[in-house]
């Protein structure tokens, strides 16, 4: 029900950014989706690609830090004003609470990917409510 997302924690200076990007593109890594939020000093580098073990080993082999959560990339039922608001009321009403959350478009339908505090309670959310999600198998077939 989950997959796998990368945290990488970036020092904020030139070229730090792009040769991480240059790493992956190199070793065949296709990102899916990225987010960069920034701090002073670093910035965490938020990836969702289609091999992320082997993302991280190769990050890890390079001394550059970075861990892997899981979150849950949860499909819209319709890409109408509104269906984001949906999905955060039917997982936060059981009393989950989102740490952070992104959205991107797959296969032409918008997907919200959240990292709750408690997974538990997202997924009863997620299967009470029969949300359609993303899979690691979908993401390891895609063609970019």
């Amino acid at each position: 029900m989950t997959i796998k997302q990368l945290s990488i924690f970036i020092e904020n200076r030139s070229g730090a950014l792009l040769r991480i990007l240059e790493m992956l593109r190199d070793n065949g890594i296709s990102i899916i989706v990225s987010t960069l939020g920034d701090t002073d000093g670093f910035g965490i580098y938020r990836i969702i690609c289609n091999d992320p073990e082997r993302a991280f080993r190769l990050l890890r082999d390079k001394n550059i830090s970075a861990t892997i959560t899981n979150v849950y990339a949860i499909r819209l039922a319709s890409n109408q004003p509104g269906a984001a608001a949906e999905i955060v009321r039917l997982v936060t009403q059981v009393g989950v609470e989102i740490k952070y959350m992104y959205s991107f478009l797959f296969g032409g339908c918008g997907i919200v990917v959240i990292r709750p505090d408690s997974p538990d309670k997202a997924e009863e959310a997620i299967m009470l409510n029969q949300l359609d999600y993303i899979t690691e198998n979908e993401l390891k077939k895609i063609d970019l």
